[in-house]
């Protein structure tokens, strides 16, 4: 029995040869086409991916859809996430389509979609174009559309980085650094972005071919070979992309990995001292932001989960940096999409600034726990457990944005959330050690 396809307001992922078929993405990207159609949203339509085997075949799938009902397509073939909001305002496109899986595994690959805005589709759009696609509504054919190639598609996206920073303060210090690709994306924009900032380069998986050398999510287990080969190599740094490279993890010189949620904090670090501003974060992650702002007079705003809820916020707030604590930061000065490049100019000029290795300026900032956990639904009502965990713990303000939030005068925290793919709860606590947050994730499961 094939597997069910995750589709949801950020996009479709599905197994190859399974449940990702030919006609589940004809139906889906008819139904993108008709909204953008419904939204007069003329122009051409970008189309790229990550590098996956998979992804030639559907990217031909998808021209094929396009031009039927009239739609010209602009083909940039292998290209970063994060470059792809850049390439949708310099060509005054209506819209992208990103062939990828993010971090799923290599049977998988799937689509995120995105407007004339240069973003993803927020909670709106996204809840529009899923009763659409479940409507099976196509738009009016018409005289078939064109099929352009999309070359030197990381100029603008290179420029708008380098205008980050001082560039020759990075570049004196002469950085020895290890980027993982591990074979998806990041490479393309990756190397000619530190080769511009004068590091000295070592890569991993520099061919963007989707031959993953380790799981595709930059975590501390999969990062572990990694981390060997930072100190191997005797480099300052280690930069571990996911495979469409709107994420980065951080390894130190002795190949201890940092995590993703020091990515986002690491980036406010450099960025507030010198421009302050608000922030914004997703109710996942890390306190460590709040800290960071509150230190420099800035407030921090708090989104639902999702990087579609996060720049929705940073907009309405006008805040000038955000992004989630999976390693995704996100820069309105270059995009409003999570861009693993942007973690990289601002951590590594923040260490030329700092003069001082990445895991001493990491240890300045205040240490926090985060756990998580899950639990079956088994047929019981989210709202009803949310109603028992505030009779559970009254001594604790409850925040609805995203499932139930508790938040105690301590700083600590509690996120319990329903899965929007699996019948299950997600439960994630932060506090001061790592026993007091599982201890915390395992009342609330208990309930």
């Amino acid at each position: 029995m094939p597997s069910k396809p995750i589709i949801s307001v950020s996009g479709l992922r599905a197994i190859i040869g399974d449940s990702l078929t030919q006609e589940l993405i004809e139906q889906y990207i008819s139904a993108y086409a008709f909204q953008l159609a419904q939204n007069d949203h003329s122009g051409p339509i970008i189309l790229s991916r990550d590098g996956r085997v998979s992804g030639e075949m559907i990217c031909q799938w998808v021209q094929q859809i396009l031009t039927k009902y009239g739609r010209d397509v602009l083909y940039a073939d292998i290209m970063a996430t994060p470059t792809v909001g850049v390439q949708i305002l310099e060509n005054q496109a209506a819209g992208a389509v990103q062939v990828t899986a993010s971090h799923n595994p290599p049977q998988y690959n799937g689509l995120k979609l995105y407007g004339p805005d240069g973003r993803i589709l927020n909670a709106e759009k996204g809840a529009q174009l899923l009763e659409f696609y479940q409507q099976l509504q196509t738009p009016v054919t018409g005289s078939e559309g064109s099929i352009t190639e999309l070359t030197d598609t990381n100029k603008t996206h290179l420029r708008k980085l380098l205008a980050l920073t001082e560039v020759s303060r990075i570049q004196r210090c002469k950085f020895r650094v290890l980027l993982d690709c591990n074979h998806g994306a990041g490479s393309v924009l990756g190397v000619p972005l530190l080769e511009a900032l004068g590091c000295e380069l070592v890569v991993l998986g520099h061919e963007p071919n989707g031959q993953f050398a380790h799981p595709a999510e930059p975590t501390a287990k999969n990062l572990q070979a990694v981390g060997q080969q930072v100190v191997a190599h005797q480099c300052d740094i280690g930069l571990c992309q996911d495979p469409d490279a709107d994420r980065l993890a951080l390894i130190d010189s002795e190949g201890n990995y940092l995590g993703e949620e020091y990515t986002l904090a690491l980036c406010m670090k450099q960025l507030l001292v010198e421009e302050p501003g608000d922030v914004v974060i997703n109710c996942a992650t890390s306190r460590m932001a709040y800290d960071l702002a509150h230190a420099v007079g800035q407030t921090c705003h708090e989104s639902a989960v999702g990087e579609a809820n996060v720049v929705d916020v940073m907009l309405t707030q006008n805040a000038g940096f955000g992004g989630e604590g999976n390693g995704g930061p996100i820069d309105p000065r270059v995009g409003l999409i999570r861009d693993s490049f942007v973690g990289i100019v601002r951590v590594l000029a923040l260490m030329a600034r700092e003069k001082r290795p990445i895991k001493a300026i990491a240890a300045d900032i205040p240490t926090y726990a985060i756990y998580k956990d899950k639990a079956p639904l088994d047929g019981t009502e989210a709202m009803v457990v949310f109603k028992k965990l505030v009779e559970r713990f009254p001594e604790a303000d409850a925040d609805y944005t995203d499932g139930l939030k508790l938040r105690w005068p301590n700083g600590d925290w509690l996120l319990v959330r329903a899965s929007n793919t699996e019948p299950i709860l997600r439960a994630i606590a932060e506090t001061r050690s790592f026993s007091a947050s599982q201890a915390l994730c395992k009342k609330a499961l208990d309930v």
